[in-house]
C-alpha cells in the first residue's frame, strides 16, 4: 500500500497496517457487555434486492460488531430474516406502489419516527445496499440521513445511496462523519455533478482531493484496482492484492466493514485523545481486510469464489498475514 501526499505537501505518517487494525479493534474480555463492540444499522433492501443489505449487515457481525440491524421494506423483510437469525430486521420502509398519495406524508412521518427511536443507539449507519430507486423510498431515506446528522451518527453510503447523494449532495455536504464508497461509474457521476467536469486519470488523486473538498470534507473511498481514500486533506491508496474473481456483493462487504471500523476508530480516538480521522482509518481498515479476505477465499475456492466465501474469512485469524506489511497515510498534522 502506498500513500499520496496532497497538493499541500503535508508530512506523511507511516504506520503498520496490522497495528492500525489492532489498535482500533476493541479487546474481547468478560468486562464488556453486549453492544460495546458496535451496533450497526443498514438502511436498504426492497423487493428486487435482498442480498446486498444482508451482505453488509452480516459482514459487520463477522468482523466483530455485537449487533446488526436492517431497516428494509415489508416485502424484503421475510427474505432477509430467512438468511440469518443473527440480524435484527425492521420491515418499516415503504415503496410508492403500496402508498396512496394522500397517505405519503403520514407514512413518511411514521417511518422517520420508528428509525429515530433507534438512532442514538447506533454507532454507524450503512445507507443504500439494495435500496432501489423508488422516489418515495428515497425521500424517506433522505429524512433518515438528516436525522443521523443531527444525532452525529456516522454514515457509510453505497449503492443506491450514492445515487441519492449524487442528485442531492447537500444531504452529506459538510458532514465529516459521512463516507462515500463509489465504484468507477458512480465516481464519474459524482465528479460531473460536483466538479462539473470529466474524470481525468492524469490527475486522479488531485481530482479525488478536490471532490472530497467540494462536498465539504466528507471521506471518499474510490474503489478500483487500488482503493483511493480522501477526506479533502489527504489522499491514501490501498493496493494490497485481493482476488481476481470479481463476484457481485464485495462492495456490500466493504460498506459493512467500514461501518464497524469507523465506529471502532472513533471510539479509540476519543479514548486516546487523538485527532486522527476515524473515517479515513475506517476506510483503510475496511479496504485492507476485504482484500485479504478475498485473497484467502480465492486461494481456497478459485474461480468458484462467491461473496459468502469471502465473508467467512473476514474474522479469521491470519487473514492479514503474508504480503500485507506497511501502510503509509498522508496527514496534514504530525
Amino acid at each position: 500500500m502506498q500513500s499520496l501526499l496532497s497538493g499541500g505537501g503535508g508530512p506523511s505518517l507511516e504506520v503498520d497496517a496490522v497495528s492500525i487494525l489492532r489498535s482500533i479493534t476493541p479487546s474481547l474480555d468478560n468486562s464488556r457487555h453486549k453492544g460495546q463492540a458496535g451496533k450497526i444499522a443498514v438502511i436498504g433492501g426492497c423487493r428486487e434486492y435482498t442480498g446486498a443489505p444482508y451482505f453488509a449487515a452480516i459482514s459487520a457481525l463477522k468482523i466483530g460488531a455485537d449487533l446488526s440491524h436492517v431497516f428494509c421494506t415489508k416485502d424484503a423483510a421475510p427474505v432477509i430474516k430467512s438468511y440469518s437469525p443473527e440480524l435484527i430486521v425492521h420491515p418499516i420502509l415503504e415503496e410508492s406502489y403500496s402508498v396512496r398519495d394522500e397517505d405519503k406524508e403520514s407514512i413518511s412521518d411514521r417511518v422517520i419516527e420508528e428509525v429515530d427511536k433507534w438512532m442514538e443507539r447506533f454507532d454507524c449507519l450503512v445507507i443504500g445496499p439494495g435500496l432501489g430507486r423508488d422516489p418515495f423510498l428515497m425521500d424517506c431515506v433522505s429524512h433518515i440521513m438528516n436525522h443521523a446528522k443531527k444525532s452525529n451518527v456516522p454514515m457509510v453510503i453505497d449503492g443506491d445511496g450514492l445515487f441519492l447523494v449524487t442528485n442531492r449532495p447537500e444531504l452529506v455536504s459538510g458532514y465529516p462523519l459521512a463516507v462515500l464508497t463509489p465504484n468507477v461509474n458512480e465516481y464519474k457521476r459524482l465528479v460531473q455533478k460536483v466538479l462539473h467536469c470529466e474524470v481525468t486519470d492524469q490527475v486522479e488523486t488531485q481530482q479525488l482531493l478536490s471532490l472530497a473538498k467540494g462536498i465539504g470534507g466528507v471521506t471518499i473511498l474510490r474503489k478500483g484496482a487500488s482503493d483511493f481514500i480522501s477526506n479533502g486533506e489527504t489522499v491514501s491508496a490501498v493496493s494490497a492484492f485481493g482476488s481476481p474473481r470479481r463476484c457481485g456483493g464485495q462492495g456490500d462487504i466493504l460498506s459493512g466493514s467500514i461501518a464497524v471500523f469507523v465506529s471502532w476508530a472513533r471510539r479509540h480516538a476519543a479514548e486516546e485523545g487523538r485527532k486522527t480521522s476515524p473515517t479515513v482509518l475506517g476506510c483503510v481498515a475496511g479496504s485492507v481486510l476485504l482484500r485479504k479476505a478475498a485473497s484467502h477465499a480465492f486461494e481456497s475456492k478459485g474461480r468458484s469464489t462467491l461473496t459468502t466465501d469471502i465473508i467467512e474469512h473476514l474474522g479469521r485469524r491470519g487473514v492479514l498475514s503474508g504480503q500485507l506489511k506497511r501502510l503509509i497515510l498522508a496527514s496534514t498534522s504530525s
